[in-house]
């Protein structure tokens, strides 16, 4: 898979590594000749150049990319790159970074954006989720279909304890992913039993997170 980031500074650097480890080609985009430093993440490709530009853009062949990381630490610039992305070289997956939360809401389908990583949400949600139990904690938006990626722990005197995750009647546009369970990580089936203490990761839309945390507060 090749992947473009735009922001070659510390996290796009970190985001190129472990892409790189994975075995993916990855592209380092900045306009800022401090920035490029091809010794700290040598097998990935450099171009210095300002990703807002459409001829930068065409330079690094954006076309040929299956997904771009807006990942600069202005949020100007990730809301151009991601628009440029997918309107211009019909880029698949633009996952965009959100530096001030208060901007969160601008990161969405009409800019582009198909995933937003705000930092300081998810750092606040991943405390939440460490210390909440029976509450919902939302880790994560999805532009795309408005959907979250949201988590709660099940509390010991809820009603769903004992009951098997098939006969439970969840609301429409959710999707139980994964259960945490002790360290373990588990694909659920119709079959298994939802147990107090059980970290719950759901997709759901947004419109129906209210009515899921009443059916697990139950």
């Amino acid at each position: 898979m090749r992947v473009a980031i735009a922001g070659a500074g510390a996290v796009g650097r970190s985001i190129a590594g472990e892409l790189l480890e994975n075995g993916h080609e990855v592209l380092l985009i900045d306009k800022n000749p401090n920035s490029i430093s091809v010794e700290r993440v040598p097998l990935a490709e450099w171009l210095l150049a300002d990703a807002c530009e459409i001829t930068s853009l065409d330079e690094a062949a954006l076309q040929r990319c299956h997904v771009v990381i807006a990942a600069t630490g202005d949020d100007k610039v990730n809301l151009v790159v991601s628009l440029l992305a997918k309107t211009e070289y019909g880029v698949p997956r633009v996952v965009a970074r959100v530096n001030n939360p208060k901007n969160e809401w601008l990161y969405n389908e009409s800019w582009g954006v198909d995933v937003a990583v705000s930092t300081p949400r998810l750092m606040s949600a991943l405390v939440e989720e460490a210390v909440s139990v029976g509450d919902l904690v939302r880790l994560m938006r999805f532009s795309q279909g408005n959907a979250n990626l949201v988590e709660l722990t099940l509390a010991a005197d809820t009603a769903l304890v004992g009951t098997r995750v098939g006969d439970v009647a969840w609301p429409v546009d959710t999707a139980l992913v994964t259960i945490i369970r002790e360290g373990r990580v588990l694909v659920p089936g119709g079959s298994d039993t939802l147990e107090a203490g059980d970290e719950l990761l759901f997709v759901a839309a947004q419109e129906r997170e209210e009515e899921l945390e009443t059916l697990l507060a139950g």
